[in-house]
């Protein structure tokens, strides 16, 4: 039945597909504005709806940094609301020449920005996922089937019930947004074959999931993988400016993909950086693990083991590791990171160019927080997730992420000989 069910959904957004590939911009900002206005009005009804799925969190005992990111308060509405202003504003990608060309024997061909078509979204925890992701679909002319967690399975069901109200009023058709209901993982199993209707799945949680998703799919994947972030304080760094990038990164919002996990610090510096650092870091809730060399300098913090290397801790935890070299910074991130947001703190212009050029992540810093590796931070209004593939997208995935290209061929009677 759940199977049936999964499948009917993604013909119906496939049917809707072909309408919303053609839709002007005008009509689609319509109904996101239609969306906003219902979400600001609604806002009373998300909250006590909301408060039902936190009470099950925490009932279940999921962790704070969890919860945290379940929660929505008027700060988060206000910004559901900010985040479709900004996506209606933004301009439609839909339909721009990326390249135009003619031929010698008269072929006009232009390369024509187009919508991927279906895209199925997996998501864990946090229900402002529903909003983004489906206004930057509909915003790009892509239909999309949505799979939230249980834990937010009734403030999804009702921000869905918004979005459908939204179509409605804006006479699009009901399935160019779609929410699975059902919270069975057998859900998650069947769509991620339905490549028949299908053509990219976006999966964004735990390492498990995408794990599950990336070895079963038999439709293209965008990952939102694991965010093990590392912060670099170079010999060069400037205290005071690493002493707030370093908290932020961790202390900010914990429970994210682009908080820091491991923080790396010249051996040169360490001795003057670390203890002033740990005590921020330690009065804030931070517990700290630390490699040998850090033990020395700060001996009443845990032992780091290798593991704890690739962990993403996604709360209050934090391993430090001392470092010989600029070198074997980017070496350590280039082994454990998860090629998503690396930064280094440093006040030398070759240093710092050098990390830039020689880490591979989708982002990378200078003397700044991995905290803003966000597409709302960086004015895409919101995004459907932190690609850390390298094909085709990278980074936050927005509007433009979410296309792809058709070749258009003008011709006057020409054959091929």
């Amino acid at each position: 039945m759940l199977k049936k069910t999964v499948e009917d959904m993604c013909r119906k957004a496939k049917d809707a597909s072909f309408v919303l590939a053609n839709t002007q911009e005008n009509k689609k900002n319509a109904a996101l504005l239609y969306l906003k206005d219902l979400v600001d009005k609604n806002r009373k009804d998300i909250k006590k709806v909301n408060s039902i799925d936190i009470e099950y969190a925490r009932k279940n005992n999921l962790n704070t940094a969890l919860i945290d990111r379940l929660m929505l308060n008027d700060k988060r509405i206000d910004g559901i609301i900010a985040s479709l202003d900004t996506i209606v504003k933004l301009k439609d990608p839909i339909g721009e020449v990326i390249d135009g060309y003619k031929l010698e024997n008269g072929l006009n061909i232009e390369k024509v920005r187009v919508p991927i078509g279906v895209i199925g979204i997996i998501y864990e925890s946090r229900p402002n996922v529903t909003i983004d992701a489906a206004a930057l679909c509909l915003k790009s002319s892509n239909c999309s089937v949505l799979r939230g967690g249980k834990e937010s399975i009734n403030t999804n069901k009702l921000l869905s019930g918004l979005i459908q109200e939204a179509l409605k009023m804006s006479k699009l058709p009901e399935g160019c947004v779609n929410l699975i209901e059902n919270t069975d993982r057998k859900g998650v199993e069947y769509l991620i074959k339905m490549d028949k209707y299908l053509d990219l799945i976006v999966p964004r949680g735990g390492e498990a999931l995408i794990k599950f998703v990336t070895e079963n799919a038999l439709v293209s994947v965008v990952k939102h993988d694991k965010g093990l972030c590392h912060t670099y304080v170079d010999e060069y760094a400037d205290i005071s400016k690493a002493t707030d990038i370093v908290y932020n990164a961790k202390v900010q919002r914990p429970g994210v993909c682009n908080a820091m996990e491991t923080l790396l610090v010249h051996k040169n510096i360490a001795k003057e950086f670390l203890p002033n650092m740990a005590k921020k870091l330690t009065d804030a809730g931070v517990e700290l693990r630390g490699c040998k060399k850090t033990k020395t300098i700060l001996s009443n913090i845990a032992d780091a083991k290798e593991e704890d290397w690739d962990i993403e801790y996604l709360d209050l935890v934090l391993s430090i590791k001392i470092v010989d070299s600029l070198e074997e910074a980017i070496d350590h991130i280039n082994t454990h990171g998860s090629s998503h947001s690396e930064a280094i703190v440093t006040e030398n212009y070759s240093n710092a160019e050098e990390f830039l050029n020689r880490v591979d992540a989708a982002c990378v810093y200078v003397n700044a927080s991995t905290r803003f590796t966000d597409g709302a931070i960086f004015g895409m209004g919101a995004e459907i997730g932190i690609s850390t593939n390298k094909l085709h997208a990278r980074g936050p995935v927005g509007l433009r992420e979410l296309t792809t290209y058709k070749y258009k061929i003008r011709g006057s009677g020409q054959i091929r000989e």
